[in-house]
């Protein structure tokens, strides 16, 4: 038995007397809850926001790599430098004006990977909206407000009943 861990002696026992952790054992978290679970307003879903200059960087960079293709392409024809330069400069203020135009994307889009979070939040954002728009749910809709526009009819007729009621009596 070596500091006292194990057994002392593993005679008997039908092991080795080796002793090693359990690397299968998750040990129990903390039961406090890490929000506040009274505040109502809290707990409504809100989507993850995408980071403007994220995407805007990432369609930059998209351009730039269009373009290093080209010349990467132009150089190992042997084109010139300077029309290389020219060809770049043109596919560059082309592909912008694409960008800037508004124009879907400058390269078709291939599936977004797991790390591309605002990409992500972005295209989840879309997808929302065109589902909004499809069920034609307005904008400033709030989750569970047709159980409240039915309790408020409900009370407004029971007002109406009443109200008959006394004008009867």
């Amino acid at each position: 038995m070596s500091d006292n861990v194990g057994l002392s002696t593993p005679r008997g026992s039908g092991t080795s007397g080796y002793v090693q952790r359990n690397l299968a054992y998750l040990r129990p978290r903390d039961r406090a809850a890490p929000y506040n679970t009274k505040d109502f307003d809290s707990l409504k879903h809100r989507q993850r926001q995408p980071d403007k200059e994220i995407l805007e960087h990432d369609r930059k960079r998209e351009v730039e790599v269009k373009v290093f293709e080209l010349r990467d392409q132009l150089e190992d024809e042997g084109v010139d430098e300077d029309e290389i330069d020219k060809r770049c400069d043109a596919l560059r203020k082309e592909l912008q004006a694409k960008m800037n135009k508004g124009g879907k994307d400058v390269m078709p889009r291939k599936p977004l990977k797991s790390h591309q979070v605002h990409e992500l939040a972005d295209a989840k954002i879309k997808e929302s909206e065109r589902l909004r728009n499809a069920l034609k749910i307005s904008k400033d809709y709030e989750e569970g407000s047709h159980w409240k526009r039915q309790e408020d009819r409900l009370r407004k007729a029971l007002e109406r009943e009443s109200s008959e009621q006394k004008d009867r009596d």
